[in-house]
């Protein structure tokens, strides 16, 4: 399954999901209302669709609430839960959504408790293009 296979005659883009063929679905974990705004626009180019919560508790509650995603991007510092918490508790509850750490963060020590909190990919902010087509990939290759 790699980035050329072919699917209705067609190849995957990357905003699909190869495993379903269904438009990839995400969801922005950020309190920063400019960041949403960044990284919703970022991933309705790429033709992802999207929604944004303010903090760790609301995407948990997203989660109970029955919605699945394919990605999920994940700010550090956030208030009411933090990414690591909410990360850490989304993987209590089995989900399997690729978790992308987004922050603005360089301390070793933070980013490392981030990852080993269950995130499949980190990446300084800002979000760029370059970014999110490496998170896809990851996506593409994870299922």
């Amino acid at each position: 399954m790699g980035d050329h296979e072919l699917v209705n005659g067609g190849v995957v883009r990357p905003s699909q999901n190869p495993e379903t063929n269904k438009m990839i679905t995400a969801l922005v974990v950020d309190d920063n209302m400019i960041n949403q705004t960044l990284h919703r626009r970022l991933l309705q180019n790429m033709g992802i669709e999207n929604q944004a919560v303010g903090n760790g508790r609301e995407a948990i509650d997203v989660h109970y609430s029955g919605k699945v995603f394919d990605l999920i991007l994940m700010d550090l510092d956030m208030p009411v839960m933090n990414g690591i918490e909410a990360t850490r508790k989304l993987r209590e509850m089995g989900i399997r959504s690729t978790i992308a750490g987004v922050s603005s963060h360089s301390l070793d020590e933070n980013i490392q408790e981030f990852v080993e909190a269950g995130l499949d990919d980190y990446h300084q902010k800002p979000l760029t293009f370059t970014k999110l087509v490496s998170i896809l990939r990851k996506i593409n290759h994870d299922s």
